[in-house]
């Protein structure tokens, strides 16, 4: 396992109770970092916070809204008095409820910009403001490749997701003098039970994984190194920066059969391209 150098340091991750979050908070712990995983369900938070306890470190588990700015700043409160400073945040939560723009209502919209933007950013102040009075720190958003591009059905995830790279940029600016440093990860389609079940096979097939020139999708413990590297001090000069985590989904524009050149009639008669893997 890498050594990150983050043992003994405490690391607050929201959205920590599954998916992404969960990966970090594993990995973080692994590491010998003590860690406090916030989710919005009570369940998942505890669980999760026992597994970290069942990996020798010191841990806790909240439930938090993000949207709730008073609760986000109780939530600080409490493990710092539990665990310490914050030396690292890593701010994941999230939602990405499908609808097709001519139909969204905005109690849809406003609920996915409430929680992945303004809650973000609820969720991240009282960080900073801690941060900022210490002259250290490091937080990392999660962001996605939709806050690099746009997605049909997802009008609302996306322009929260280029909010949440927005936030990243301005805030690395404000606080940097600080010694507080402030990165994004942007996450391509990340295997999870959730995905497979809510998206057609023959659309993660031919349409998703045929782009990803790495020629699969990612896993949540793939998401999590590239995340500790900028919590790190091997990361000590890299802030405001976008460090997309998608297979190489966001490198080109004409990709098919994950890299292959389909446009060059010479390459293909010449059979130097056969079915993807």
């Amino acid at each position: 396992m890498i050594d990150y150098g983050i043992k003994d340091r405490v690391i607050y991750i929201t959205g920590g109770g599954s998916g992404i979050g969960r990966a970090i908070a594993l990995l973080a712990a692994r590491g010998g970092a003590r860690v406090a995983v916030a989710d919005a369900v009570a369940e998942r938070a505890a669980e999760v916070a026992a597994e970290l306890r069942d990996l020798g470190v010191q841990a806790m588990g909240e439930t938090l809204d993000v949207r709730d700015a008073q609760a986000c700043d109780a939530v600080v409160a409490r493990i710092e008095d539990k665990l310490g400073p914050l030396d690292g945040m890593v701010a994941c939560a999230g939602i990405s409820p499908p609808s097709a723009a001519t139909a969204m209502s905005d109690e849809v919209w406003s609920r996915c910009l409430d929680v992945n933007l303004t809650g973000m950013f609820r969720s991240v102040r009282p960080v900073g403001q801690g941060m900022v009075k210490r002259k250290r720190g490091a937080i990392v958003t999660i962001a996605s490749v939709d806050g690099l591009g746009g997605h049909a059905g997802r009008a609302h995830y996306s322009a929260s997701k280029h909010g949440v790279i927005g936030l990243t940029r301005a805030l690395a600016i404000e606080w940097g003098r600080h010694g507080v440093r402030i990165n994004a990860v942007a996450p391509g389609v990340v295997d999870t039970p959730l995905v497979r079940a809510n998206i057609p096979p023959d659309h993660l097939q031919y349409a998703m994984i045929d782009r990803v020139p790495m020629g699969r999708l990612s896993s949540a413990a793939e998401q999590a190194g590239p995340t500790l590297f900028l919590l790190s001090d091997a990361a000590s000069f890299v802030t405001g920066s976008v460090m997309t985590v998608d297979g190489g989904t966001s490198a080109g524009f004409f990709t098919r059969w994950n890299g292959a050149d389909l446009g060059s009639r010479a390459l293909l008669e010449a059979g130097a391209y056969g079915e993807p893997e």
